[in-house]
């Protein structure tokens, strides 16, 4: 590998734990033998940013994840992850406090819906993400999709399985039957996919969870790190000999 990944994780660890299983099994695959991941991570204490994130100081996020992320790219990383699809609410003022490349997990996500023709997605995720137009919007714009979320009650259930579950290591047969209650109603209402658009959700359901196409934005973020990080290599083994 040619270039250092650099995460900002904790938010939850449950999920960078993810993150970095993913993105060192994927450069196992790809290179095999000993061969390992480049990766500078900064894990955070996601108290502090829940408590931002329930007060609406989203600038004191901002700021705090900024500096985390100035941080990383003086220790030599090459990109950034905000290793959380929440916090991309404030991607935009988090990357422009350092020169390095982020990974946007939204645009991500929407390429991989668009490769293979999905138009109508169901977002599973927080109610800041559900219900809040940075996530949506940028579908909408950058890739042309149009993705709906669950009515009020089922996005309270999502968000509170996500914050009281899922991020403390719980998981749960009823919870698993909450989501695919609700993605079987979005698949009535013409939904054609579902997006796991929180990175705590793969701990609980997947494809074997329903017959639509999932799209588990945890490991497509994984996924674009490491062809970033591993490109030159990529290039180089394909040259002829």
């Amino acid at each position: 590998m040619k270039k250092t990944i650099g995460m900002i994780g904790g938010m939850s660890w449950e999920s960078t734990a993810v993150y970095y299983k993913e993105i060192n099994e994927l450069v196992r695959k790809r290179f095999g033998g000993l061969v390992s991941a480049d990766i500078l991570m900064r894990s955070v204490d996601f108290s502090e940013i829940v408590a931002w994130q329930k007060a609406g100081q989203w600038d004191k996020a901002s700021a705090y994840l900024g500096q985390v992320g100035r941080n990383l790219q003086r220790g030599g990383a090459d990109c950034v992850l905000i290793c959380t699809n929440t916090m991309h609410m404030i991607a935009n003022e988090v990357s422009a406090q350092f020169d390095i490349p982020l990974i946007h997990i939204v645009d991500v996500t929407g390429r991989s819906l668009k490769a293979v023709g999905m138009k109508r997605p169901l977002l599973l995720a927080t109610r800041y993400t559900m219900e809040q137009g940075f996530y949506r919007d940028r579908l909408e714009s950058e890739h042309g999709i149009s993705a709906m979320v669950p009515d009020a009650a089922d996005r309270q259930a999502v968000h509170d399985i996500i914050f009281d579950e899922l991020c403390c290591g719980i998981v749960q047969d009823a919870s698993r039957e909450v989501y695919r209650g609700a993605i079987e109603k979005a698949k009535a209402a013409g939904c054609d996919s579902v997006i796991l658009g929180c990175t705590e959700i793969g701990l609980l359901i997947g494809p074997a969870d329903t017959d639509l196409p999932v799209f588990d934005s945890t490991k497509l973020h994984a996924a674009a790190a490491v062809d970033f990080a591993c490109a030159e290599d990529q290039d180089r083994l394909r040259e002829p000999a």
